[in-house]
C-alpha cells in the first residue's frame, strides 16, 4: 500500500519516460500564449505587478538602492518554482519539486554561491557574522559551533521544507481518492467538496512555498554583504 501511495512521486519506470518527466519542468513555458508576453492584457498586468512588488521586497532586504538586476536571481527562482508547484496540481503531470534531485540542487547552489562570495570577498564580516554582538566571551566558541552548524545545515532545510510540504498535500488528496470508488453518490459528493477545498488549499501552499523559499534565500545571501 505504500508502495503504491508514493508511486505518486515516481518520475517514470522507463528511461524514456524519466528524460521526458525532468525536462518537461522547463517546457511549460511554451504552452503560454505569446499575447500574454506580446499584448498588454489582465493577466500580464498581474504578473507584472506582483513581480515589482517581489522586486521592492527583496531590494530592502538586500539594500539595494540603484542596482535594479541584483533581484533578478531571486524573482526567477519564485517563478520556477510557482510554475513546477502548480504545474504538478494538474492530474498525471509529474511534480518536480517534490523531489529532493530539485529542490536540494536549487538550495544547495545558491548557498555555495554565497558562501564563496561572501568569504572571498567580504571575509572579516563571515568571522564577525559567526560571533553575535554582545556575546559573553566564555560563550564564544560555542556561539561559534552553533553559527556554523545552522550555516551548514542551511541547503538541507530549504530542500525538505519545499519537498515535504509538496509531498504532504498530493498525499492527502491521493487518499482521499482512493476511498472515492467505495463511496456512495452523497458521501461521492462530499468527498469531491473535501478535495476542491484541499486542490484551493495546495494552491496557497504553492505560492507560500515559492515566496518562502525566495525570501530566505534573499536573506541568506544578504548576510554575506
Amino acid at each position: 500500500m505504500m508502495n503504491n501511495l508514493f508511486s505518486i512521486f515516481d518520475p517514470s519506470t522507463n528511461l524514456l519516460n524519466l528524460s521526458i518527466n525532468w525536462i518537461k519542468t522547463m517546457l511549460g513555458l511554451m504552452f503560454i500564449p505569446f499575447s500574454f508576453w506580446l499584448l498588454p492584457n489582465r493577466h500580464f498586468f498581474f504578473w507584472k505587478f506582483m513581480i515589482m512588488n517581489l522586486h521592492n521586497e527583496f531590494k530592502i532586504l538586500l539594500n539595494m538602492k540603484n542596482n535594479k538586476g541584483s533581484t533578478f536571481i531571486f524573482i526567477s527562482l519564485f517563478s520556477y518554482i510557482l510554475f513546477n508547484n502548480f504545474l504538478g496540481l494538474f492530474p498525471y503531470i509529474f511534480t518536480s519539486t517534490s523531489h529532493l534531485t530539485i529542490s536540494l540542487s536549487l538550495s544547495l547552489s545558491l548557498w555555495i554561491s554565497f558562501m564563496l562570495f561572501g568569504w572571498i570577498n567580504n571575509t572579516k564580516h563571515m568571522f564577525i557574522h559567526m560571533i553575535p554582538q554582545g556575546t559573553p566571551t566564555i560563550l564564544m566558541p560555542f556561539m561559534v559551533l552553533i553559527e556554523t552548524i545552522s550555516n551548514l545545515i542551511r541547503p538541507g532545510t530549504l530542500a525538505i521544507r519545499l519537498t515535504a510540504n509538496m509531498i504532504a498535500g498530493h498525499l492527502l488528496l491521493t487518499l482521499l481518492s482512493n476511498t472515492g470508488i467505495i463511496l456512495n453518490n452523497y458521501l461521492l459528493i462530499f468527498l469531491i467538496m473535501i478535495q476542491i477545498i484541499l486542490l484551493t488549499l495546495e494552491s496557497a501552499v504553492a505560492i507560500i512555498q515559492s515566496y518562502v523559499i525566495s525570501i530566505l534565500s534573499t536573506l541568506y545571501s544578504s548576510e554575506t554583504n
